[in-house]
């Protein structure tokens, strides 16, 4: 492990690369309060030690890329390692999104472009069928539009179990894994993407992006455990970074503190800590994520990722 700024970096699976251990949200971020703040909190993340970057081609309707592309010139690419995620399930229609997020960004490349919302069971089949996303995922990769290929999803582990193995039927594997990890889905039966992925993301030598370390800030608000304990106990784990949502330089701060004091806790203190969560990751009401449809835009806007039908 090594530092900058002061704060830690691991390496991202078998890539290569060393990734710093928190990561600046893309959709929060898209959230700040005017189009200035958004580039001063990209900056300051940057200017920290900060180096990975999350967006998404659909955040704001695409705005969220747009601001990371303002605040990614000044040489500020340099010190970045970026990813952003498409929407697109088709051949055709990812190949668009990815140019879209070239533009919007204003790289040349994109360090890791991921598929977003791997939260059904028929996705893989339709990532992998012919025509299907990861044609055009590969393609851009071999004209250097994007260095890695990864996959994201929030809902239901099993789904990201199916993509590994639907991959690695076709020969394929896959860079980056982005899913929840926090001290409530370590309590959520079969649906915990600690007990069930992260073993396989790790033997396998698959860089692991753990989400919602703070499950949108439920944890904290329920007074369950603070901010801090959360971001601790997701960096405990074999992730490679910890992507937390930050709209304010407050927020990021918050989370610039965490990672530059964090120490791997004891067993002991990590035993209270689950003893705390306990019921409430039980029973999944403080990660509606999983339990509702609500954080599903691909399922709220199909078009995202086929082409629109007149």
């Amino acid at each position: 492990m090594t530092e900058t700024g002061g704060i830690p970096y691991r390496a991202l699976g078998r890539t290569g690369e060393l990734v710093s251990l928190v990561g600046l949200g893309g959709f929060h971020m898209g959230r700040a309060a005017s189009e200035q703040e958004a580039i001063t909190l990209v900056r300051t993340a940057l200017d920290s030690g900060v180096n990975f970057l999350d967006n998404c081609w659909s955040y704001h309707g695409g705005l969220s890329e747009v601001l990371m592309g303002k605040a990614l010139r000044d040489g500020y690419r340099d010190k970045a390692f970026l990813m952003t995620k498409i929407d697109a399930r088709s051949k055709r229609v990812a190949a668009g999104q990815i140019d879209e997020c070239l533009r919007r960004l204003q790289v040349k490349t994109i360090d890791l472009l991921q598929i977003h919302e791997i939260i059904r069971l028929e996705d893989p089949g339709w990532v992998f069928a012919p025509d299907g996303a990861i044609e055009a995922l590969v393609e851009a990769r071999q004209a250097g539009k994007i260095r890695f290929i990864g996959f994201t999803g929030h809902k239901d582990p099993t789904c990201h179990l199916k993509m590994l193995k639907v991959a690695a039927e076709q020969g394929f594997r896959f860079d980056a894994v982005q899913m929840p990890l926090n001290v409530l889905d370590h309590h959520y039966q079969e649906h915990s993407f600690e007990k069930q992925v992260l073993p396989v993301l790790v033997e396998q030598g698959i860089g692991v992006l753990g989400m919602k370390p703070l499950s949108s800030g439920r944890v904290p608000t329920s007074g369950t455990a603070t901010a801090t304990e959360c971001l601790h106990y997701a960096m405990s784990l074999p992730t490679s970074v910890v992507i937390t949502g930050c709209e304010s330089l407050a927020t990021l701060d918050q989370a610039l503190a965490a990672v530059r004091s964090y120490q791997p806790p004891s067993q002991e203190e990590t035993a209270t800590l689950l003893a705390r969560t306990a019921e409430l990751g039980a029973a999944g009401d403080l990660e509606p994520f999983k339990t509702t449809t609500a954080h599903d835009s691909t399922t709220h806007h199909p078009d995202w990722m086929w082409e629109k039908v007149a």
